[in-house]
């Protein structure tokens, strides 16, 4: 296993596969660098350095007390990119993983970073407030808290299915991946899982968003019941000094899943693109 200590000393968990351009992927809630074997493989296969970690809390990494917000979670990164010594990387986060990524290339990436992909991300801010009034209301949230920290097993069950959009009609569900989810996700620290619920849905990247240079590529599914595009990649898209946005009709919130072929190609070809 490869494994680095951060500053705290905490043990981050990496995959660090191939040579190449380096592209480093950022995983969502509450799951792990597993949930990117698709692109991995893909990218892999394309001639390019591969890395994913594990977000401290998540899948083997340590699971700390403290430290399960954004600020922490960049800071880790940055450490991971210092270790590996890794220069003109792309950066791939999915859904609190998105937030990682433009968190973590605005505070830390300045020099190292050639290019962002944010995937059905919580960009630039989920919650609803006085000043982001169609966001999601808060009552959601402290749902997914109460079952995170009473029922989580059953709830992790249950939370994969509208997160692969298997609720829809004619929906082909695939009980593999369904099984995959839970798993990485009960690898998990209860603790880093209920904590990151605040981070993925009350930081505000507006500011991250708006000061980073570096082209930015927003791709989401027009069917995420997770993450609302309207509330999301429109907004996160129009902040960009550099921004790139597809839209899917009908993709679910885990389309790098179910929707990999589609995703890896248009990621691959922004990578191309200059």
């Amino acid at each position: 296993m490869s494994t680095l200590q951060l500053r705290d000393g905490a043990t981050m968990f990496y995959k660090d596969w191939g040579t190449g351009q380096p592209i480093v992927f950022h995983h969502g809630w509450p799951l792990s660098g597993d949930d990117w074997d698709n692109q991995m493989m893909f990218f892999l296969q394309k001639g390019f350095r591969v890395i994913a970690h594990d977000r401290r809390g998540h899948g083997r990494s340590s699971q700390t007390f403290e430290g399960h917000e954004m600020d922490t979670y960049a800071a880790d990164v940055a450490e991971l990119v210092a270790h590996l010594d890794l220069k003109d990387a792309i950066h791939v986060g999915h859904s609190t993983g998105g937030g990682e990524v433009i968190r973590y290339v605005n505070k830390h990436g300045h020099g190292r970073v050639a290019k962002a992909v944010l995937v059905s991300a919580v960009t630039p801010l989920m919650v609803q407030s006085e000043t982001n009034p169609d966001g999601v209301p808060m009552e959601v949230f402290d749902e997914i808290r109460e079952m995170t920290a009473t029922q989580r097993p059953q709830y992790f069950k249950d939370f994969s299915e509208a997160f692969y959009g298997y609720n829809r009609e004619g929906a082909v569900e695939k009980q593999g991946i369904r099984d995959n989810w839970w798993r990485q996700g009960m690898m998990g620290s209860i603790l880093a899982h209920y904590e990151c619920i605040k981070a993925f849905s009350a930081t505000d990247f507006t500011e991250d968003l708006q000061s980073v240079d570096v082209p930015v590529l927003v791709l989401h599914g027009e069917d995420d019941q997770i993450v609302p595009y309207e509330i999301t990649a429109l907004k996160a898209a129009k902040m960009l000094k550099n921004g790139k946005l597809i839209t899917y009709p009908g993709f679910p919130h885990g389309m790098p899943t179910t929707e990999a072929e589609t995703i890896n190609k248009d990621i691959l070809a922004f990578i191309q693109e200059y």
